[in-house]
């Protein structure tokens, strides 16, 4: 039997060009910022799935934004066995996991990050699988779906086939107070039995070896090469974005999106409504790079740079650099971007210009994640 649990707060720092969603002061400030979590709206994506499929499932939950409300909404029937506090928090997350293992889950899907992942995992025990669905601001973690259609597909294959193969995966996360100060330090918190299917589940985020730093240089020498006066540049998150800064001789925040005009730092830490308004004033475009082993450009650590933004800077949004190796360490596999626009996300697939060097290019695949493992899908 499927279970379900929704944090209803999930991603909501992301819009806000905050560095995740943990604790209500971050909450709030995200919130007094305009933005809003899409936790249900990326659960219900993938719940349609499942119903879909199996029509009138009936599925264990939380009640209220918790699980109940977007379970029925999507045509499935909760079986609500945990009830939340007002407002929600960690411990909800923890005691639902708890109660859904109890009430005979054998696969839990939860929404939300790498936050939501390490509550799951402190109250879901061993007798029950987990898989995420991706709604969270930071997703170190190898638990979760490569997208909300491709959880809802997983989930489905797991009721046809009365489960499915399982590998234990590290659960990890990062202190956010850390993040916001520079500091990225992964720690581990748990593991979790999730179901494997090729190209459906996202990989751990890999982190840049020493000696690949030289290649990280060098692919920011590249790319400040192609830097045009007059553009307003969407500076993503990320080491590459750090030294690239460092090479146009502007400040950087790691983990947030920078505008830089004509050698200056026009906006540190921008929201989505901030990089709208840079947008609407002049020519711009965004710089971002790939994520190590997960391959992906957009909807991970830089949900600011949204199918809003993206639709606003035009037919040629995106400036990607990275070194040579994060692609050749895909194996293969294409870039993919999670806007939660499929049109969007359509629009930016096909093949793609990656700087990799002051003078070295590569044209790369570009996949939205509803189509990556297609020949595997169940």
């Amino acid at each position: 039997m499927l279970g379900l649990i929704v944090n209803p707060v999930a991603g909501i720092g992301g819009p806000a060009g905050l560095a995740g969603s943990d604790g209500a002061a971050v909450q709030a400030r995200a919130g007094a910022r305009g933005a809003a979590s899409r936790a249900a709206e990326r659960a219900l994506i993938a719940l349609g799935v499942v119903a879909s499929a199996h029509p009138g499932t009936r599925v264990l939950t939380v009640a209220g934004a918790m699980g109940a409300d977007v379970a029925r909404a999507a045509g499935l029937e909760p079986v609500v066995v945990a009830q939340p506090g007002e407002p929600t928090d960690a411990a909800d997350t923890t005691d639902a996991a708890r109660a859904l293992a109890d009430a005979g889950a054998s696969l839990v899907l939860f929404v939300g990050g790498d936050g939501t992942a390490r509550d799951v995992a402190a109250g879901l025990g061993s007798d029950a699988a987990a898989l995420g669905i991706p709604a969270g601001v930071k997703m170190y973690s190898p638990v979760f779906a490569v997208s909300p259609r491709a959880a809802g597909g997983v989930a489905a294959a797991w009721l046809a086939e009365g489960g499915l193969p399982v590998h234990e995966q590290e659960v990890l996360d990062v202190d956010e107070e850390a993040l916001r100060h520079a500091r990225v330090e992964p720690r581990l918190f748990g593991t979790l039995a999730v179901p494997f299917r090729p190209g459906r589940t996202q990989a751990r985020k890999a982190a840049t070896p020493a000696d690949e730093h030289a290649a990280v240089r060098a692919a920011a020498r590249g790319a400040a090469s192609a830097i045009r006066p007059g553009v307003r540049y969407l500076l993503g998150p990320g080491g590459t974005m750090t030294e690239l800064a460092r090479r146009l001789g502007v400040p950087k925040t790691p983990l947030g999106v920078d505008v830089v005009l004509d050698g200056r730092r026009v906006i540190a830490g921008a929201s989505e409504a901030e990089l709208l308004s840079e947008i609407a004033r002049g020519p711009a475009r965004a710089v971002v790079t790939v994520i190590g082993g997960q391959g992906f450009l957009l909807g991970r650590g830089n949900q600011q740079l949204s199918a809003r933004v993206l639709r606003a800077l035009g037919d040629d949004p995106l400036l990607v650099v990275a070194p040579e190796q994060k692609l050749i360490d895909l194996g293969g596999r294409p870039l993919l971007v999670d806007t939660g626009d499929p049109r969007v996300d359509a629009g930016l697939a096909g093949f793609i210009r990656v700087i990799t060097g002051p003078s070295t290019t590569s044209i790369y695949p570009v996949n939205a994640p509803e189509h990556e493992g297609e020949g595997h899908a169940p």
